[in-house]
């Protein structure tokens, strides 16, 4: 009974706190909510009895990717609003939703599609640290090196997107300056509409 309450509590936290990240206009509100909805996510794992996955959850994820974002997003200039201009959303929604569908058939095609048996044996007396290692480094390899290779294209597409527009600092303007350039933005932004 407790497991059933701590999943229903866990999964409306985990799930409001990142409709918070997708939906705020506020990019600290965002990193906050992210890490905290990863944070929930490794109490699943504590539910399952999966100890070294939920700590790993909460080191790598929260630890070390929030890091990381929280310096990308330093770069950004928090002050501007950023208006998305898509032609079409609808078209937008429907392509994302079939590209999305398309990858979980792909990713889930294999498992329904045979009966998975484990090919090593479970060592209780060294914990399911080297069990899943064994299996991380050999019958799930591939995978492992695609989602390294999708943190490091991730990584990459931060510094890229951190590295625009850096020619002018706020931390060195004096806020008349500041006012004054947003003013200027934002006269120039309706005279276009």
């Amino acid at each position: 009974m407790f497991e059933i309450i701590a999943f229903i509590i866990f999964s409306v936290l985990t799930i409001s706190m990142f409709s918070i990240t997708v939906l705020t206009n506020n990019a600290l509100y965002a990193l906050s909510s992210l890490a905290a909805g990863m944070i929930f996510i490794s109490a699943f794992f504590f539910l399952l009895n999966a100890d070294f996955l939920g700590a790993v959850q909460i080191v790598v994820y929260t630890g070390a990717v929030m890091a990381l974002y929280a310096f990308g997003m330093m770069f950004f200039d928090s002050l501007s609003e950023v208006k998305e201009k898509i032609k079409n959303p609808r078209l937008v929604f429907l392509l994302s939703g079939i590209i999305a569908l398309i990858v979980v058939i792909v990713l889930i095609a294999p498992v329904i599609g045979q009966n998975l048996e484990a090919d090593y044996p479970i060592h209780p007396e060294y914990g399911n640290t080297a069990d899943i290692g064994i299996i991380l480094f050999t019958k799930y390899l591939v995978a492992f090196e695609l989602a390294a290779i999708m943190l490091l294209v991730a990584m990459i597409g931060g510094i890229v997107l951190a590295g625009k527009k850096m020619n002018e600092s706020y931390s060195e303007m004096k806020e008349e300056e500041i006012d004054e350039k947003i003013r200027l933005e934002n006269a120039s932004q309706k005279e276009i509409k």
